[in-house]
């Protein structure tokens, strides 16, 4: 149980949701919101990524303004809950790799679609950053009502609001997957099969806010967007528009993620496709998606791990250490 004075409303959210809508800011000052596994702890809500791709988590270090939304309830079991933002401050940690890298085990390697002697091949997914989010401000829209106003809530005054670890040494090794050169196939696509979509924002204070449209129409030039009338923040500027899609049980997820800018009227204009990594369902094509990915990971791995001063994690099951 958290220690912070959440409304209760809130825990069975936080605790089943299979995903959670990640936003951060580039360097840029842009946002960008990809679908993560949620964790609790116990004054913060956690995320991690790879080590291989940690790109989500030097963003979180440089500026730690990021949020949370608890939009999807596929595979909770929760009927029917609230929406739920969370703005917070993002510490990241990465000076233990091998402790990231049992606790992501110990929580995932049950789910993922791969005998004991596969998992320990594929440390290149395995080996995390963990990013841990203080709550500061919280929006909740009861019965998924997007045109109602939202209800808040604000964390005690005087919060601790911890530092990340240090930042590695030496540069980024950059992004591990090309960019799509047209969007419009991906957009085609997404606007068929994944529902409707995530569309981040920055709002006068700074923060990437996400929140879910009603709906979405391709058009020439990117997404017409139907706004509630609910929405936490200004429509307009710098925007994100995130789909993604996972099944009940989850043996799998697409993502596939746009950037651009929004005008007021809801018209998303697209100026790119960035990399995504998508996972197939269990079978033949999670394994082969999974091979492919690490004839590319796995350099990323070593060089990595030195850069932070460390041998690489070794994929270890629970009972084990």
């Amino acid at each position: 149980m958290p220690q912070l004075p959440y409304p209760p409303e809130f825990l069975p959210v936080f605790q089943k949701s299979l995903t959670v809508e990640f936003a951060s800011l580039t360097g840029a000052g842009a946002p960008i919101t990809f679908p993560l596994t949620p964790y609790m702890g116990e004054n913060t809500l956690d995320v991690s990524t790879g080590l291989t791709y940690p790109s989500k988590a030097e963003r979180a270090r440089r500026n730690p303004k990021v949020s949370l939304l608890y939009s999807d309830p596929v595979g909770s079991g929760l009927q029917n809950p609230p929406i739920v933002l969370v703005y917070g401050h993002a510490a990241v940690r990465d000076k233990d790799l091998q402790k990231n890298t049992d606790r992501y085990v110990a929580y995932t390697h049950k789910t993922l679609p791969f005998p004991p002697f596969m998992l320990r091949r594929i440390s290149f997914y395995f080996a995390r950053i963990w990013i841990e989010v203080t709550p500061l401000k919280i929006l909740w829209w009861e019965n998924r009502d997007l045109d109602a106003q939202p209800q808040r809530w604000d964390a005690p005054p005087g919060i601790e609001l911890p530092a990340s670890d240090p930042a590695p040494k030496g540069e980024s090794l950059g992004r591990w997957k090309e960019a799509p050169q047209d969007w419009r196939a991906g957009a085609a696509y997404a606007a068929q099969n994944l529902g409707t979509p995530i569309l981040t924002v920055v709002d006068d204070e700074g923060y990437p806010v996400p929140q879910r449209v009603k709906s979405s129409a391709l058009v020439n030039d990117g997404f017409k967007l139907e706004i509630g009338k609910g929405a936490p923040a200004k429509v307009a500027g710098k925007a994100c528009l995130t789909f993604h899609s996972h099944p009940e049980v989850f043996t799998g997820q697409e993502n596939i993620v746009f950037v651009g800018e929004v005008q007021e009227d809801g018209l998303f204009k697209v100026e790119r496709r960035p990399g995504d990594w998508s996972l197939p369902p269990k079978g033949l094509g999670a394994l082969t998606s999974f091979i492919g990915s690490g004839f590319k990971l796995n350099p990323r791995l070593k060089a990595e791990a030195a850069r932070r001063g460390q041998p690489v994690p070794k994929v270890r099951l629970p009972g084990e250490y």
